[in-house]
Parts: structure tokens; C-alpha cells; sequence
């Protein structure tokens, strides 16, 4: 957080420090992954509100060691990649770094919660320093409604999942996710609440009607983009939804509601990518459809489609990030993002055109 204090400090070498916490995290995570990975997951206890008996309680299971590995990984080569893309003298540098450092963080704790209200704290944070990162040119007039889109939608959506998980957190007697999904309540109180917490998932994740937000924050720089919006913070509410849909997909609504939702999503999303020609929109709508069909995968509560819903989240990441990045690397060079102003490869772009490949046969399929 210190980088935060560096105001408009443009050292690049800002980004090389902020690299090293989410690089100390993959350290930690790798080295604990073996016991984690045999079923021994990793928690802790802290207190918080003693009187309100409200504690911090995390817990690093498979599932969280795997968004652990993918939001620590991605950071650190988003931080490298940071440290190239922006000029020297491009102002606000360490007040980007310390954002991107902070998002990093709160997102690892959302993905570790073990507490329903710590989720949801962690939950808005990464609403928080996403509009923060979306407006980072805060001069720029679109920037700044695009941020404040993100973060109404979004924060809307974290505030409707909050009374979800306050309900199903009062029939079941506790707020600890682990005991909740160990033995989990019912009831038309915790059919309501189960509602609400689609809804904050839906939104997080730019699920049918709620994916405006997400085309629109691709005027963030692209270092933003590949990190927030395709990578991390977008899959928030597909972790949530991975999370409750093992016990609770079998309540009557849970799977239809899901299931048609994410569908529409990806059949939309989908359609609306080949329609673009700005290449981070098609990117943007292109992430819209995955998620679309991440949401299928991890909302239809079956072991099977969990595993390739698993499979697919990482190399949705690993693909879509550096797409990402390569679009950047375009828009730096050739000052244009328009597929119809842009000509072929040329010299000198041996390393972005085989990324570009790798990247594109991987999102494929092949």
C-alpha cells in the first residue's frame, strides 16, 4: 500500500515491487498445494467483531488453491507486462501499481473466505478498486462514466447477494461456508436467499441482463482489462456459484434459473463478438460468452461438468489474458484497435503474432 502514497510518481520500476507480493503468494500456495491437494485444506480463525461474534475465517481448499494460483499467477506477469506498456513519463504510475496490489489482494480474499460477511466485504473491495482502475484516467469523461457504471451495477448486485447470505445464513445457524455447504439448510427463507445470491453472482459476472458494464470498462488501460475483466474479478460470481451449487442445485429454480441465464449469455455474447471491431470489445463480449459458459458448467451442480468448469477457468485465463495483452501491444505500436484499419504482421512482430496464435487455438479448443 505503500505504492499508493507515490502519488503521480512515473517510475516504472514501481510495478517490479508490486510484482512481488502475488509472486510470494504463488510461493506460499505451491508449497502448501501437495497437503491441500490430498484433502487437507489449510484454514484460519481471526477474530473480528468479538461482539458481534464476527470473525475472519479463511480456508484454502482445492478449489480456492486453484483461484489462489490463478489470481496470484496472472498478477505477477500482469505487473511485468505493467512495467513495459506504460511510457516513463506517464504520470500516476505507483498509484496504479498499489491498485492493482490492492484488487490482488482483496480478491484472494474472496476466493479463501470462509465467512459469508468477509466474502461479501472482500467482495466489494474488488468493486471498489475496479472502479478505481477503470477511471485510472480520471480526466477522460468515458472513463469515469464507465467506472461508475462497473461499480453501481456491481454494487447493487454485492448489496441484493448480502440479504441473500444474511437469510441463509440465519436458517442455517452459521455463516461459515464450509459448515453451510457441509449440511446445508432449507426452506422457502433459503429459497429467497439463494435468489439473492444469484443476483450478486449475475452481476459480478456479466450474466444476461447485467453485461453492459463489462464491454464498457474496456477504456481501463489494457493491463486493467486483462487483469480485472478477463482473468479475476469476473470470475467472482462463477467462484460463488461453484461454491453453493453442490448442495443447493437440486432447489427447484436453482438449476433452470441458472441454466437459461447463462445460456442466453453465451449464445448473446457470443453473437455480439463477431459483430465488433474494436478488438477489446471483441475480446470484451468474447469473455461475456466464456463466462456465459462457465456459469453452465459449475450452475448445473454435477461433478463432471465442476471438473470442466475447473479446467476451463484456468484456460480461459491463460488465453484470454494474454489476448489481452497482445491487443495492447497492438495499440501501443500501431496506435489503433480497429480491424479495419489494421493491416498484416509485419517485422519485428514475431513474439505477439505467435502469442496471438497459441492464445487464439487455445480459446478454440485445439
Amino acid at each position: 500500500m505503500a505504492l499508493l502514497t507515490l502519488g503521480r510518481s512515473g517510475d516504472r520500476r514501481l510495478f517490479a515491487a508490486a510484482a512481488i507480493p502475488p509472486l510470494a503468494t504463488v510461493a506460499w500456495a505451491l508449497a502448501r498445494a501437495g497437503g491441500i491437494l490430498d484433502g487437507t485444506a489449510v484454514g484460519e480463525s481471526i477474530p473480528w467483531v468479538r461482539g458481534l461474534d464476527l470473525s475472519l475465517d479463511v480456508r484454502v481448499d482445492a478449489f480456492s488453491l486453484v483461484m489462489v494460483l490463478l489470481v496470484a499467477g496472472i498478477g505477477v506477469g500482469i505487473q511485468a507486462y505493467a512495467g513495459r506498456y506504460f511510457n516513463a513519463d506517464t504520470p500516476d504510475l505507483g498509484r496504479l501499481a498499489g491498485l492493482l496490489t490492492l484488487f490482488a489482494g482483496a480478491m484472494l480474499g474472496l476466493v479463501t473466505a470462509d465467512h459469508l460477511l468477509w466474502l461479501y466485504v472482500c467482495w466489494e473491495l474488488t468493486s471498489i478498486t475496479s472502479y478505481l482502475l477503470i477511471g485510472w484516467a480520471d480526466r477522460d469523461p468515458d472513463a469515469r462514466s464507465s467506472a461508475l457504471q462497473a461499480l453501481l451495477m456491481t454494487g447493487a448486485g454485492g448489496l441484493v447477494m448480502l440479504v441473500g447470505f444474511i437469510l441463509v445464513g440465519q436458517a442455517a445457524g452459521t455463516y461459515e461456508l464450509s459448515e453451510i455447504v457441509a449440511s446445508p439448510p432449507s426452506g422457502t427463507t433459503v429459497t429467497v436467499g439463494l435468489g439473492c445470491i444469484l443476483v450478486g453472482a449475475f452481476t459480478k459476472s456479466a450474466q444476461f441482463p447485467f453485461s453492459s458494464w463489462l464491454p464498457g470498462a474496456m477504456v481501463a488501460p489494457t493491463p486493467i482489462s486483462a487483469y480485472l475483466h478477463s482473468a479475476t474479478m469476473v470470475k467472482a460470481g462463477v467462484y460463488l456459484v461453484a461454491r453453493f451449487a453442490p448442495p443447493f442445485a437440486d432447489v427447484g429454480f436453482w438449476r433452470p434459473t441458472v441454466l437459461t441465464v447463462a445460456l442466453i449469455t453465451m449464445l448473446t455474447g457470443g453473437a455480439r463478438a463477431l459483430k465488433q471491431t474494436d478488438l477489446k470489445r471483441l475480446l470484451a463480449f468474447g469473455t461475456v460468452s466464456q463466462l456465459g459458459f462457465l456459469m453452465v458448467l459449475f450452475g448445473a451442480g454435477r461433478s463432471e461438468a465442476t471438473l470442466a468448469g475447473v479446467a476451463l477457468i484456468l484456460a480461459h485465463a491463460l488465453f484470454k489474458a494474454p489476448l489481452f495483452m497482445v491487443v495492447g501491444v497492438i495499440d501501443h505500436q500501431a496506435h489503433s484497435r480497429d480491424i479495419r484499419s489494421l493491416g498484416v504482421w509485419g517485422p519485428g512482430w514475431a513474439g505477439p503474432r505467435w502469442v496471438a496464435i497459441a492464445s487464439g487455438l487455445s480459446m478454440a479448443g485445439i
